[in-house]
């Protein structure tokens, strides 16, 4: 008889593998819409800007998303419904093929899809950077923390992940409105994504081996210069692993952030988009057969 890790291992691959062929689930509306539009409407009722009413906004949250995936019990289900790593991909080449065709105002529209940071003022390179980094840190968010979540929780695991990394991007943001009440729903993703964060690092080495002594320096000595304590890890992995340096003057409207450089290679250009796709989707298979192994030795 499976063990109960065997089982979610393999479910967790097929969902994973199923979002690599199928992509998005053709539903109107998605679920993972659905859920934010739904905490949109709980946020009208419960906003104040203070920390106490985004505990409840998180605690809300993360109980619709756990008892999602009670009502789902499918983890191949829930893990295809939580990862998007074919999305991810498809957005950020599509942003690669306006810079390529000089088309800077639509390179700048199509960028909000990847990234949070103003692109009115963007020039070609810095925009290859955002969504260089972009890829780097939805590799965790939208492939190895759901896969992750969903080997140790199954289908309440991988969708209440799904709906915590959904809050952190809608209200946890330093910002007059969300400065305290998104405080909750954002710890609560960085706890979530520590474990998966460094698994990627993980996973990066080992699709691209010729770089882990690169890799392993930027972990260690860049990535704790990074505000994130996740982010900075898929960013540096992904600097060191394709050559580059990442960080740089990011502005968030009238707000401007200075991160610190991650890697010792140079600055990215266009064709580096394609090459961290490439790298996230290599990261995806390397997943996708640790599962199978992990599957098999359960």
């Amino acid at each position: 008889m499976r063990s109960t890790l065997s089982t979610h291992a393999l479910a967790v691959a097929a969902g994973v593998v199923g979002d690599r062929v199928f992509g998005e689930p053709d539903v109107d509306p998605h679920p993972v819409s659905a859920f934010g539009d739904a905490m949109a409407r709980l946020e009208n009722v419960l906003y104040r800007p203070r920390r106490t009413a985004g505990v409840l906004h998180a605690a809300a949250g993360l109980g619709l998303g756990v008892g999602a995936g009670v009502v789902v019990r499918s983890t191949a289900l829930a893990t295809y419904i939580s990862v998007a790593q074919r999305a991810l991909g498809d957005a950020a080449l599509e942003v690669a093929a306006a810079l390529r065709a000089d088309d800077l105002p639509r390179a700048r529209a199509l960028l909000p899809t990847l990234v949070g940071r103003d692109p009115r003022e963007l020039e070609g390179p810095e925009i290859s950077r955002a969504v260089v980094e972009s890829v780097a840190e939805n590799t965790v968010d939208a492939v190895v923390a759901p896969a992750f979540w969903g080997l140790i929780g199954g289908a309440p695991g991988a969708l209440g992940y799904r709906a915590v990394n959904t809050m952190d991007a809608t209200v946890g943001h330093h910002n007059d409105r969300y400065e305290d009440y998104g405080w909750a729903s954002a710890r609560l993703d960085d706890v979530a994504n520590f474990v998966p964060a460094r698994l990627t690092a993980a996973l990066v080495v080992a699709v691209r081996p010729r770089a882990a002594r690169d890799v392993w320096r930027a972990v260690r000595h860049d990535a704790p210069s990074h505000p994130s304590p996740n982010a900075g890890v898929a960013e540096a992995a992904f600097a060191a692993a394709l050559g580059l340096r990442l960080g740089g003057l990011n502005r968030y409207g009238s707000r401007s952030e200075r991160r610190p450089q991650l890697g010792a290679g140079r600055v990215p250009d266009v064709a580096d988009i394609a090459a961290a796709v490439t790298l996230c989707r290599d990261v995806t298979y390397g997943l996708v057969a640790s599962l199978l192994v992990l599957a098999r030795v359960a």
